[in-house]
């Protein structure tokens, strides 16, 4: 059964969001210089590089490994090689607030493969916690003036980041519902870096595949600068290591369900990082929406 929301826990959900904000600016900065699913092989190879010397001891548990091989190559497809892939190929074509924005409706994909594969159904709180957020969403992308969202227009990068945060849900469910062999006494006795290290083996697979394609057909150009590493060091740490491993935490403790309010805090955090490196301090709208995607966080996380 999950349990309640703690501050702790809020934390925890709170922090992958303000990483996963700058995961978008960066890999909109990446453009031009690093190819987006090369960018996505890149981060996860680096984080597999400094993951290992924790968690190495569940790669050599074959057994293990064997028995559940296809639920790590479906958390490793879903949330490592289809999720970041996706959003730095939208980001080419797309903003990190769009992506953001569009990332933050990641509550009714949550609610609904909850009820439609797990039939968990959404209770009045959990609908009425995800119109609050989405009103916050809403706020942001008007930027206070409900007249500008008669103007707003998506572009193809923006169908790549609904499919993204589609894969997000079920990477998310995935690890709220997993299989009875990695339930109670049946689990391996993996920590949190033997596990994650686990998902980043399969994940690298289908991130090689996917890079190995796109070189094949895009043939694109890596242009090194001083930006580049430091692009590769915070993706691999930031939004993969330190983000994943809260999430999971929170995922666990309370559920996907009310996980996937705390992702609305994204665009939240995107568009005020967004204003800081522009130099323009944050608007009266930006705090709005953040209180009202904490008003529905608390609403749907009510028992």
């Amino acid at each position: 059964m999950n349990q309640s929301l703690t501050p702790r826990i809020a934390f925890l959900l709170t922090l992958p969001p303000l990483l996963w904000a700058g995961n978008a600016i960066v890999g909109r900065l990446a453009v031009g210089a690093v190819p987006p699913v090369a960018l996505n092989m890149a981060r996860w190879a680096l984080a597999f590089v400094l993951l290992y010397p924790l968690g190495k001891a569940a790669l050599s548990d074959w057994g293990a490994l064997k028995a559940r091989w296809r639920y790590l190559s479906l958390l490793g497809l879903l949330g490592m090689g289809s999720y970041n892939a996706l959003q730095y190929l939208a980001l080419h074509t797309s903003t990190p607030l769009n992506v953001t924005l569009i990332a933050a409706s990641s509550p009714v994909w949550m609610l609904g493969i909850g009820a439609l594969v797990y039939g968990v159904r959404p209770r009045a709180q959990d609908v009425a916690g995800a119109v609050l957020s989405l009103l916050g969403v809403a706020l942001v992308i008007a930027r206070g003036q409900p007249a500008r969202l008669l103007d707003l227009h998506f572009v193809p990068g923006d169908l790549l980041m609904l499919l993204a945060i589609l894969s997000w849900a079920a990477y998310s469910w995935l690890l709220a519902k997993p299989p009875a062999n990695m339930q109670g006494a049946q689990r391996p006795a993996w920590d949190w870096a033997g596990f994650l290290l686990v998902q980043t083996s399969f994940g690298l697979v289908w991130c090689g595949a996917s890079a190995g394609l796109e070189a094949v057909i895009a043939q694109p150009e890596w242009h090194w600068t001083p930006w580049v590493p430091a692009i590769l060091l915070y993706v691999a740490v930031g939004p993969s290591l330190i983000a994943y491993r809260c999430w999971g935490l929170g995922v666990a403790t309370v559920g996907p369900a009310v996980a996937g309010f705390f992702g609305n805090l994204t665009p939240v955090f995107a568009a005020m990082l967004s204003a800081a490196m522009l130099g323009d301090a944050p608007q009266w709208f930006h705090m709005a929406a953040f209180g009202l995607i904490v008003a529905g966080i608390l609403v749907s996380s009510r028992r």
